[in-house]
């Protein structure tokens, strides 16, 4: 491949763009890279561009930079699209969690499943629609890099609704659940084998070995000698199921019906209800300091965040193979779970592109829990692709936390308000009200 353009789609998430952009430019390869980036928000997209241009300079990269408020004139000629819009921005995030808490519905994160998840995909949906369109249309054979939550929602909408085949959603959680298991074991991390499979944020750790030792043993041991290991809702759902899932305790404890719904749980686990607020004014604060920093011609950190989106452009780059985890389409790779649903696994990565692993049968228990996942985001992309509100309540019915909360009859009236909430941003023929 001859030196490749890549569009970023949402560049005024601008330290999430940092840590991307480090990464890029510690490759020798990639380091003349063109980087287009785009914003609607015209200050956010200055900001891009001129933190692209000193992590450059920091990193001794010679890449061409250029800046886009218009989105085709970024994606134009790209090969490489990575997406990472967040639509309506804290205001969208605030309703999502403000309004299910009137209804006494707890959530800590809300950007994967539950009532903050379908909404969230169901005002990002619009974006994807007419991005996939410009994709087709100028740069037909670019990967588009999806980082954008809910990511299993996002991604077989992608996939249904656009006809766009080289898609692949990138998530850092099993990477770093790995990392955090490796520390808390001792054991170097560069040494440790694993394999994890399931869906996004609700997948699971297979294997976990050490020198061809598998390294549960020690796990259980240190769970057992440890009473504040075993509150953590993940570590709980461990020692019930068997394997340890690959997202935190606060995105983990949103998917399942035991934990929120109780006062008790809540306090046992330490469970931080509405979390994900405090994280989005930290992201504010976050871009704001690095605004300033070089509007003032501070010292700006310069650091690689090890995301996936990096590597795979240059293992397609330059062919060197490597393995990452990605979200695609089922397909058979996952057999007792739905084939058009999005599963989250090991995948091949060279010159070829992005090549999924199969990964057979999960065990029982676990896919009965990502089927009722995928069943919420099945029912959530067919209220899109089919132009039928009621699956948004259907959705909203089958997900578990929502369910073991709310009556049938609240859930309706709280999808009813948080249509007329976020009606300016969901297509129009989701905009209706129902009542029951």
């Amino acid at each position: 491949m001859s030196t490749p353009k890549i569009a970023f789609i949402g560049a005024g998430s601008v330290v999430f763009t940092q840590g991307l952009l480090a990464d890029l430019f510690a490759f020798a390869e990639l380091k003349d890279i063109h980087v287009a980036l785009h914003d609607i928000d015209a200050e956010r997209l200055a900001t891009a561009e001129q933190a692209a241009r000193h992590i450059a300079a920091h990193c001794g990269a010679r890449p061409r930079v250029t800046a886009h408020a218009d989105r085709r004139a970024a994606l134009d000629g790209a090969d490489f699209v990575i997406n990472i819009v967040q639509v309506g921005m804290g205001e969208a995030t605030r309703t999502d969690f403000d309004v299910p808490a009137r209804y006494g519905l707890r959530q800590t994160i809300g950007d994967t499943l539950g009532v903050g998840g379908i909404f969230r995909a169901l005002r990002t949906f619009p974006l994807l629609s007419s991005l996939g369109e410009d994709i087709a249309a100028l740069c037909p054979q670019a990967w588009l890099l999806n980082y954008t939550n809910p990511m299993a929602m996002n991604v077989q909408y992608l996939a249904q609704a656009t006809g766009l085949t080289r898609v692949v959603g990138l998530c850092h959680s099993v990477y770093w659940t790995m990392r955090d298991l490796s520390d808390l074991l001792n054991v170097p991390y560069e040494e440790v084998t694993y394999r994890a499979a399931g869906v996004n944020h609700q997948a699971w750790v297979l294997r976990f070995e050490h020198d061809g030792a598998d390294l549960y043993p020690r796990l259980d041991a240190m769970i057992e000698a440890d009473g504040q290991l075993r509150r953590r809702v993940r570590v709980d759902m461990y020692r019930r199921l068997g394997y340890y899932p690959t997202e935190t305790s606060e995105h983990s404890s949103e998917y399942v019906p035991w934990y929120l719904r109780h006062d008790s749980e809540i306090e046992r686990l330490r469970l931080p209800v509405g979390a994900y607020l405090g994280i989005v004014e930290q992201n504010v604060a976050a871009y704001e300091k690095t605004r300033d920093a070089l509007a003032a011609g501070d010292p700006l950190p310069v650091e690689g965040t090890m995301e996936y989106a990096p590597q795979i452009i240059h293992s397609m780059t330059t062919g060197t193979p490597r393995t990452v985890y990605g979200n695609v389409p089922n397909h058979g790779l996952i057999d007792n779970l739905p084939a058009h649903g999005v599963v989250e696994v090991p995948c091949l990565v060279d010159a070829l592109g992005v090549q999924p692993t199969r990964v057979g049968a999960l065990p029982a228990q676990l896919a009965a829990l990502n089927r009722t996942y995928l069943s919420v985001n099945d029912l959530v992309v067919r209220a899109a692709v089919e132009d039928e509100p009621r699956h948004i309540r259907h959705a909203a019915m089958t997900d578990p936390a929502t369910a073991a909360t709310l009556t049938v009859e609240r859930i309706w009236e709280l999808c009813d308000d948080m249509v007329r909430a976020h009606a300016g941003r969901l297509q129009p023929s989701l905009r209706a009200t129902l009542g029951t």
